[in-house]
């Protein structure tokens, strides 16, 4: 769908083992069973939390299956003829659902549970408001990011398929139909994009020898809109997109230009892919960017908060700033698109 300011209706599906309190409340047994249950339970700790490993999970089953069902869910887009679906507005004229992102996200999950049953989901036309993030394995799914380009028939949209395990993204998975580009990720095994479905994968970012970063004012920055059009958040975002395009002379950093591709996932990815520089965006939930923060990390970039100061956001933060691979100059790169914002702050807490 896109970034939306508005969440709607899935409860994460948990499976638990009730064990006597002596050996939950028991820290020894604790750390053991850390090592050794498996995700098709959840064991709690003395303070409550849930403990996974990623050597829990085939990783790289988990990978393959999301890759097929990415695959599958691109048929299912480019059968769709937007022109003829039902389509309904949630917050506002921009802010767009069809029948194509209800039956993607359908087809997925029912694909997911069947092959990973201990594994929750969370995907975006099935989000309960208040539901939040656990730390057990969640597959978070965004059926078509980029709605708004879909229904308009502009070939900028996609699935987003990721995996998150103590509320880290650990697998990603975004794929266009419409141009057959494929961007995956396992956490530890690097990033990649594959250009037409068996062809060869490159790793990313694609550059051999990623050029360092010279600022504001040598980038290629992404940026949306957003669907909310009014308000605080939107002066900030109108701002903002002044002054990073505005001459140093009139109080701007005058970037190489701004791009808005309508999808958050496919921002991420090009930071991933180091076609652009760096992408900053405000009211986007978890499904919009966990696959592609799992790419950009294997890919050597860095997601940082999209307001100042926060260096380690959480998943559901809702306000992010990537920032693509290089042998120098990330920090600065943030702390000058910090300076733009200066004591301005988006916020999207509901």
């Amino acid at each position: 769908m896109g970034c939306s300011d508005r969440p709607r209706h899935s409860t994460p599906h948990r499976r638990q083992l009730e064990l006597p309190r002596q050996i939950i409340e028991n820290p020894s047994i604790n750390l053991f069973l850390h090592f050794i249950i498996t995700p098709s339970y959840l064991v709690q700790s003395t303070t409550g939390e849930t403990l996974y490993t990623m050597k829990d999970i085939d990783l790289q089953s988990v990978h393959d299956e999301l890759v097929s069902v990415a695959y599958e869910a691109g048929a299912m887009i480019l059968a769709a003829n937007p022109a003829e679906l039902d389509t309904d507005t949630k917050l506002n004229s921009v802010d767009i659902v069809t029948e194509a992102d209800k039956g993607v996200e359908k087809m997925v999950s029912t694909r997911l549970s069947s092959s990973f049953p201990s594994i929750s989901f969370m995907g975006e036309e099935t989000y309960k408001p208040g539901v939040r993030l656990g730390p057990e394995p969640t597959f978070v799914v965004d059926p078509i990011d980029g709605t708004t380009n879909f229904v308009h028939s502009f070939p900028s949209a996609c699935i987003s398929l990721g995996l998150a395990i103590d509320r880290q993204p650990t697998i990603g998975v975004i794929y266009n139909p419409w141009l057959d580009t494929l961007y995956t990720a396992i956490k530890g095994r690097g990033a990649f994009l594959t250009h037409g479905r068996g062809k060869e994968p490159r790793r990313l970012p694609l550059a051999r020898s990623p050029r360092p970063i010279e600022g504001l004012g040598s980038s290629l920055v992404a940026v949306e809109w957003g669907a909310q059009r009014d308000g605080p958040n939107f002066d900030i975002k109108v701002e903002a997109f002044r002054k990073l395009t505005a001459t140093p002379e009139n109080g701007g950093s005058m970037v190489h230009s701004l791009r808005s591709m309508g999808s958050a996932a496919l921002n991420i990815a090009a930071v991933a892919a180091g076609q652009v520089d760096l992408y900053w965006e405000g009211g986007c939930w978890a499904w919009d960017v966990c696959a592609g923060w799992a790419i950009l990390n294997e890919a050597g970039g860095r997601m940082v908060h999209g307001n100042p100061g926060n260096w380690d956001p959480e998943l559901e933060a809702r306000v992010y700033l990537a920032v693509r691979g290089a042998p120098s100059g990330q920090k600065e790169l943030i702390e000058e698109f910090w300076g733009v914002l200066g004591d301005k702050k988006l916020d999207y807490s509901v």
